[in-house]
């Protein structure tokens, strides 16, 4: 092979491995349309914009700043690729992009201290002619390793957080930390030890020059981990920041809508009490039958009844939602020490039990059967212990992440808040929420202690 197609051989070989880490770290995207060839067409470009920077790496890849052009420009260009198969931003797309150059260097790095340690015993001298064969074996199979340990200890954890958030400034500033420690740490080992091997890079004469090599190449290594592993901590930081105002805005939208539901409950029951007194003065005037003053009467009961828990909010919320259920079969028992719960924000028992019956209604609604389309819940007080119950029927499967059931719904993203949302409040008064199944029953349980 000419020093030209060695250094183009060196170009692929490093795309094609970035390419691997790339589509894993950036798979749960969103895609544009036409995915598939868009991807492919990319696939193709950036190889054939590696042909002109093999050109460029054979004259000036000798040289510290050469050598960092050239992979710097091979990030640029793969990045500004990706935009066109993911509609993404490119700030999301920098990231993703920049661990994926971060996994690649170190399962470069890993695969030089496994090799430069046989070297070092000696252990591929007899190899002979079929060294080059063995020798890629060895790479791709180490490489392999790497691929499958970087996705089940770094990249399915970030990748799960990464679909469809918002990246903060935070965030950049890593990812351009990533892209600078790997380009200039591995462009200045390179360059340094290759000057010292002989035979073959990475076999020294001097036990010193080995010593040296390994703790740079474990350097690398470290340096890298401890960067994804920051990076994956601000990510779901960052989801846990948009969680808490999420929390912080339904918080208001609840109290707004006590206050809504709260007049609204009161301007009922004043109509039906008018209701009833002119249906009484029709019926003492021969205007209608008693019969038929006992079925107007009856058919409004619904709309004239108050739950009485002992808290006024809890009274309202239960009186709305009731008249929902009989709107729409569903039978909601309610035995609630409203009284216990005072302690409470208003915002925050609104949130709560609004959102924890919101989730009942959201799984009986889907059951046909009437005699199963029924939820129970009871507040009431044990000992030193204040005992939240909540139970529904369900068709279908719960999968459960965290002691949490995930969302049915398709977009995971948008939805799931809701139960989460009643862990962080029932944490921020001391207390602990747990959920569980029972053949077709979800049960709900939180505890206090007061």
């Amino acid at each position: 092979m000419t020093l030209w197609q060695v250094y183009g051989f060196i170009i692929a070989e490093f795309l094609f491995e970035y390419s691997v880490f790339a589509v894993l770290f950036l798979h749960k995207l969103n895609r544009r349309k036409l995915f598939v060839l868009r991807a492919v067409l990319s696939f193709l470009a950036i190889f054939a914009i590696g042909l002109p920077v093999a050109y460029f790496y054979k004259a000036f890849g000798g040289t510290l700043w050469g050598r960092i052009l050239v992979y710097l420009f091979l990030f640029a260009a793969f990045t500004l690729l990706t935009k066109v198969c993911f509609c993404e931003s490119y700030l999301t797309l920098l990231f993703g992009c920049s661990m994926a150059y971060a996994a690649q260097n170190i399962a470069y790095k890993v695969y030089l201290i496994i090799w430069t340690t046989g070297e070092q015993l000696r252990l591929y001298d007899g190899w002979g002619s079929r060294f080059d064969l063995y020798y890629r074996l060895v790479y791709y199979f180490i490489f392999a390793v790497c691929v499958v340990g970087s996705w089940f200890l770094f990249i399915r954890r970030i990748t799960a957080k990464m679909e469809s958030r918002k990246l903060n400034f935070k965030i950049l500033l890593i990812s351009f930390f990533i892209l600078g420690i790997t380009v200039l740490l591995c462009s200045v080992e390179d360059l340094s030890f290759a000057d010292l091997s002989v035979i073959r890079e990475n076999r020294f004469d001097h036990y010193v020059y080995f010593v040296l090599r390994q703790t740079s190449n474990a350097f690398s290594v470290v340096c890298c981990i401890i960067v994804l592993s920051l990076a994956s901590k601000a990510i779901i930081e960052n989801e846990l920041l948009q969680e808490v105002e999420y929390l912080k805005y339904t918080i208001r939208q609840g109290e707004r809508q006590y206050q809504i539901s709260k007049d609204n409950i009161e301007l009922i029951n004043i109509k039906c009490h008018d209701i009833k007194y002119k249906l009484d003065s029709l019926a003492a005037q021969g205007g209608m039958t008693p019969e038929a003053v006992k079925e107007l009467r009856d058919s409004i009961s619904i709309y004239d009844s108050k739950t009485e828990t002992g808290n006024q909010l809890l009274n309202v919320l239960i009186t709305e939602k009731s008249l929902y259920c009989e709107q729409n079969g569903i039978n909601l028992s309610c035995m609630v020490d409203g009284a216990k719960l005072r302690f409470m924000e208003t915002g925050d028992l609104y949130c709560l039990f609004g959102n924890l019956i919101d989730n009942a209604l959201e799984a009986v609604k889907k059951i046909e059967e009437r005699e199963r389309r029924v939820i129970n819940l009871m507040v009431k007080s044990k000992d030193n212990l204040l005992l939240v119950q909540e139970e529904n029927y369900f068709n279908g499967t719960l999968t459960f992440e965290d002691g949490l059931p995930v969302t049915t719904k398709e977009d995971k993203s948008s939805h799931g808040f809701g139960m989460r949302s009643l862990r962080m409040i029932v944490k921020k008064y001391g207390g602990e929420l747990t959920a569980s199944v029972t053949d077709d029953i979800f049960h709900l349980n939180i505890i206090f202690s007061r």
